[in-house]
């Protein structure tokens, strides 16, 4: 079993600020998600079994969470997934030949291309929604349904109310300065 590093007590904020937190919570979520994908009777089982011998992580999790039924270009892909359009092609190339996503032509432009989930795509997600359920359910039995609430609340609002047009520009530990126009 791996030891923590011990850390003085003026150290401890790094193993207990928020995006820590948040960063393993999310960790937990989503391995328990492709667990319950690897034991689903619903998921395809090719898939199940990658899932099962850890084959499926937590990436190819970014294709069903971005991925519309409609389907998406890659850079629209790439940019909600917050991704760079090489690693999502990746991905996609990834996902492509485990069969649950396809490329097709885009009707608006022929040159370029959408992905699309697969008949066997749709039965994972629908499989995953399953087990993104069932680890809600568990979530809101650890913590109650009060605070499940005020967390689900809490992180929808920080999400969405990112403002990041103006912090964005503002460097860490660097004085606001006013940027020119033609920047």
């Amino acid at each position: 079993m791996t030891r923590m590093p011990a850390f003085g007590t003026d150290e401890r904020w790094r193993l207990t600020h928020l995006g820590r937190l948040m960063g393993h919570a999310l960790r937990r979520f989503d391995e328990r998600v492709l667990w319950l994908m690897a034991h689903s009777p619903q998921a395809p089982l090719a898939l199940s079994n990658l899932a099962a011998r850890a084959q499926v992580g937590a990436a190819i999790v970014h294709i069903t969470r971005h991925l519309p039924l409609g389907g998406a270009r890659l850079t629209e892909l790439a940019h909600s997934a917050g991704m760079s359009k090489q690693a999502m092609g990746d991905l996609v190339d990834q996902c492509v030949a485990w069969g649950l996503v396809r490329r097709e032509p885009d009707p608006r432009d022929a040159r370029a291309r959408r992905i699309v989930f697969t008949p066997t795509g749709l039965d994972w997600l629908h499989a995953f929604r399953r087990a993104v359920e069932q680890a809600e359910r568990e979530f809101r039995a650890a913590v109650g349904d009060a605070v499940a609430a005020v967390v689900a609340l809490g992180l929808e609002a920080y999400a969405d109310g990112d403002g990041a047009g103006d912090r964005a520009a503002a460097a860490y530990n660097v004085p606001h300065r006013e940027r020119s126009p033609s920047r």
